[in-house]
Parts: structure tokens; C-alpha cells; sequence
């Protein structure tokens, strides 16, 4: 699933660029001019990373971001500013943004900023997940079982990969590295097994694990059972 991204900026033509730069690199993207519309959009909405701007939209940008942080902790915030004052910046940080990126910008500097912070989002999220519901069938990596039946730690470790990155390509080199310690020819192919035991498991529960060619393998439900 694409990363979805929230924009709050009263400057109409940066924010569409903006957008249309994010949704030109795979990312969802959508723009609101005003904190008002802010909180509305994200109070009806699912968004991974929020940019907001402080100045300009209707309400007093710190009181926005201390609202918005007591009510979304989790959400990756990143303010994109005129103000270059340090006071601003440390301001910012302590009401509890992630990130400060002054105007004018790289917009390919501001993708690598996202990426970074979603990485260490993801890299704490799936050092705590390790039981899965997949359609109703548990899977339990800790105790290294599928709906109660014991599976190799092979096989778990690899379904574990792939329900923490599920719906993304996960690379077939970083699987190798990470659980085979080894990237060759006879590791991939042990791979490749160790994926058709997997569908042995996941087909009859409604989930496909799906080969993207040259990249590496995909967890997705399927829709039609």
C-alpha cells in the first residue's frame, strides 16, 4: 500500500507541487490550506506522515502541532517552514515534531527525510509484532506456529518478513542476507522452496505470496475468497 501523506499549507501552488511530486514518486498525497481542514482531514482520515506549515493557516501553528500531537502521539510530523529561527525550531521539536525543514526545499532532500523517519518507525514496529491474523488463522512467530500446527524456524522466520511488509515487495536479497546470512545461487534457490511451502499454507486461507520478478516476494490477501 502506498504511504499516505497530509499536507497543511496555505500555499496553494507549493503544496499542489508538492503533492504532485509525492504521487509522481508512489506516494498518496493530499492538501487542505488551513489547520481547520487539517484536523478535519485527520480526524477522517488514515495518513502515515503529516507536513504541515506554521505560519498562515488560520490558527496558531504551534497550538495546531501540540493538538495534533496529543491526539495522533504515533504520527510522523514534519514541519515545513519559512521561520529559520532556532527558537522556532526548538519549539517545534519540544511540542513534538519529528522534523524541521525550512523553505525553500529539495523535494528529493524531503522524500530521504520521510524515508528516514518511516524507517525507524517500521524498524520499531517489527522489532514488537510477532502474531499475525490472517484471515482468522493465527500466526504465531513466536512459538513458531501456524493455526497451532508447528512450523519450521525457517518457515517462520521467513512468513515473519513477509506479514510485517504485508501488501509491500519485500527484496529477495535483503530475505537472503537477513535469514540465510548468504546471497548465491543455492540460497535462492532454498528460498524459492521455502516459499512454496509457505503457500502450501497461506493459499487455502485466502493470502498469496506473490513473485515480483528480478525484486523479491509479495504477502497479499486475496481479495476473492
Amino acid at each position: 500500500m502506498a504511504t499516505k501523506i497530509l499536507i497543511i499549507d496555505s500555499d496553494i501552488s507549493l503544496s499542489t507541487v508538492l503533492r504532485d511530486y509525492l504521487e509522481s514518486r508512489g506516494y498518496e498525497a493530499a492538501t487542505v490550506p488551513d489547520g481547520k481542514a487539517g484536523l478535519n482531514a485527520l480526524s477522517n482520515g488514515s495518513w502515515d506522515v503529516l507536513l504541515m506549515e506554521l505560519q498562515g493557516i488560520g490558527i496558531n501553528g504551534y497550538e495546531l502541532l501540540k493538538n495534533i500531537r496529543h491526539r495522533l502521539p504515533q504520527l510522523p510530523l514534519i514541519i515545513l517552514t519559512t521561520r529559520s529561527d532556532r527558537a522556532d525550531q526548538m519549539r517545534a521539536f519540544e511540542l513534538g515534531a519529528d522534523d524541521y525543514q525550512t523553505k525553500p526545499f529539495s523535494m528529493d532532500i524531503l522524500i530521504c527525510r520521510i524515508e528516514a523517519i518511516l524507517r525507524r518507525i517500521r524498524a520499531f514496529t517489527e522489532s514488537k509484532q510477532r502474531v499475525f491474523d490472517l484471515n482468522g488463522h493465527t500466526f504465531d512467530a513466536t512459538h513458531q506456529t501456524f493455526d497451532g500446527r508447528h512450523i519450521s524456524s525457517r518457515e517462520s522466520d521467513l512468513l515473519l518478513m513477509l506479514c510485517r511488509n504485508e501488501g509491500e515487495t519485500v527484496d529477495k536479497h535483503r530475505i537472503l542476507s537477513a535469514l540465510w546470512k548468504e546471497d548465491n545461487a543455492f540460497t535462492a534457490r532454498s528460498l524459492g522452496v521455502f516459499i512454496n511451502h509457505l503457500r502450501g499454507y497461506l493459499t487455502p486461507v485466502g493470502y498469496q505470496i506473490i513473485a515480483v520478478r528480478y525484486k523479491g516476494y509479495r504477502l497479499v490477501k486475496n481479495e476473492h475468497l
